[in-house]
């Protein structure tokens, strides 16, 4: 991806690289995360803390801890990292296909947790009353517990978004800093400061602040509007 790409200013490729690797982590992540959350909310087996517990650890672990061990697992000697040798013939590590499975381990409780709140404040007599109605259990989640669970949806979508953005530890350690494939904004601020190119970096950082904060004022205001209905 050029620089210069739709804008003129240095760091428009890397901003939009970033952009790219937060959407497709976010939508997997949505994906992945609703059967996650909805079991998580609904299951009395002993393995709901310890899972909890796992799907947690990005919050609490430092990046470069998990960076390091997706590095030997994705890398061409690890166990997946070997398989998608042998089935592509590229690495993992050092490629945006690494990116998106590094950012989707990390931003995993950004996304789990939010669904799980609003699973577990479902109201019970509603999924009931639509199986009694004839609706199945796949039919009743969709038409109701999803519907009901839209501010859920709304805090998951953008807290990942928002934190697969600005990541930087998990995206030097298994991605590097590789122009067009792996140099996300997060790194290109730090490749600025290293140079002192300090205008430069102000300006990229500027634009994270600024994104940070319209798209946290977004998700407050619409949650506000939501608890006055």
């Amino acid at each position: 991806m050029s620089e210069i790409g739709l804008f003129s200013f240095p760091g428009a490729g890397p901003l939009w690289l970033s952009i790219r690797l937060a959407a497709i982590t976010t939508l997997v992540l949505i994906l992945i995360g609703t059967p996650l959350a909805w079991w998580l909310s609904r299951t009395r087996s002993r393995w709901k803390s310890p899972l909890e517990a796992i799907v947690a650890l990005p919050i609490v672990l430092p990046p470069t801890v998990m960076g390091f061990y997706l590095l030997v697992v994705l890398g061409p000697y690890g166990a997946i990292g070997r398989w998608w040798v042998e089935l592509t013939g590229e690495t993992l590590t050092f490629s945006f296909a690494g990116l998106v499975i590094a950012s989707c381990l990390y931003s995993l409780p950004f996304a789990v947790q939010p669904l799980q709140n609003a699973f577990e404040s479902l109201d019970k007599r509603d999924l009931e009353a639509a199986w009694t109605l004839g609706a199945s259990r796949i039919d009743a989640f969709f038409s109701v517990a999803v519907p009901q669970s839209a501010r859920g949806y709304l805090n998951a979508v953008v807290l990942a978004f928002a934190h697969t953005l600005g990541e930087f530890g998990i995206v030097l350690m298994v991605g590097g800093n590789i122009p067009g494939e792996t140099r996300t904004i997060s790194i290109a601020i730090y490749d600025q400061v290293e140079s002192l190119n300090y205008g430069a970096a102000h300006r990229l950082s500027a634009i994270l602040l600024v994104f940070a904060f319209v798209v946290l004022l977004f998700m407050f205001v619409i949650n506000r509007r939501w608890q006055r209905q």
